[in-house]
């Protein structure tokens, strides 16, 4: 929906059971904030993370970054909780874990719908093999979707294959999770790399998700924020390319030519509409980035 398009080149994942983290992510450069109750939050700590995560949202202070808020399986016992006291807070949307199935969402809407959250767009996690392979129908259910998140950690585990600097195990699976959500205009956000320590790996990981499509990539670590923001972002060279891209096909139209060449390069009505995306996209980041400073 065109309506929740925004940047999301970082989205930081802090854990709702350490009030300095939640304190923290006020002042860090990330498009998104994902206050988290989830797989990170130990058992013993669930409900004190809750009531942290619902405090912070409620005192506010995020600024013109994304708040969301990762939930609990739905089939835990603190799943449909989580879903009750955050689905009236002032979030910007809830990320559903272990989507495996149009049921899977159709549910996830139903219980928010219920708790008085019917206002909210959701994202959903994509982190096992049946999900990639279903990710066309999950993608498919609702515009209320604004983004699918790869878990690629989890799914890296679940094809029982090794990571690699290359990516080559998760190769196909983030192509058809990236297809499914193009097809029915959600944004899509690559996985984390937990290795946050090697940033010659991580930058990598960045560079490669955005040439494959990806709007941006999730993080474990704040160290991480500056590359994936970096990687994301339009280049001076591309915004300058857009603007002519814009201008001479523009020209060509009045003199009657359905396409033009700029620089060396065949220009036509598809590349312009893609060149209004990237000059859209750089602006919402300027702003972004001013409203940080």
């Amino acid at each position: 929906m065109t309506l929740y398009y925004r940047p999301r080149r970082s989205m930081l994942y802090v854990p709702g059971c350490n009030t300095h983290y939640l304190d923290r992510a006020r002042t860090l450069h990330a498009d998104s904030v994902i206050l988290d109750l989830g797989d990170p939050v130990l058992v013993e700590c669930k409900e004190e993370s809750r009531d942290n995560v619902v405090r912070a949202v409620t005192e506010g202070g995020y600024g013109s970054r994304e708040v969301v808020v990762r939930v609990n399986d739905l089939i835990s016992q603190w799943g449909q909780d989580d879903i009750k006291a955050i689905a009236k807070t002032k979030i910007d949307a809830v990320l559903f874990p272990n989507i495996e199935s149009k049921e899977d969402v159709l549910i996830a809407l139903s219980l928010l719908d219920a708790a008085g959250g019917s206002h909210l767009p959701i994202m959903v996690m994509i982190e096992s093999p049946i999900a990639v392979l279903n990710a066309k129908e999950i993608a498919s259910v609702s515009d209320r979707i604004v983004c699918m998140v790869m878990a690629t950690s989890d799914l890296n585990s679940q094809l029982h294959a090794r990571v690699t600097h290359e990516r080559s195990a998760l190769l196909t699976s983030l192509s058809l999770v990236i297809l499914a959500a193009r097809a029915y205009g959600h944004a899509v956000v690559d996985g984390i790399t937990s290795d946050f320590k090697n940033m010659h790996s991580f930058e990598y990981a960045c560079r490669l998700g955005r040439d494959m499509g990806f709007d941006g990539k999730s993080l474990v670590h704040p160290a991480q924020l500056a590359y994936s923001n970096d990687a994301y972002r339009p280049q001076a060279s591309e915004v300058t390319h857009a603007r002519e891209i814009i201008v001479a096909l523009k020209a060509a139209n009045k003199m009657g030519k359905g396409t033009v060449v700029v620089n060396d390069k065949l220009v036509e009505r598809h590349h312009v509409r893609a060149a209004e995306r990237l000059l859209k996209l750089n602006d919402m980041i300027t702003t972004l980035e001013a409203s940080h400073a």
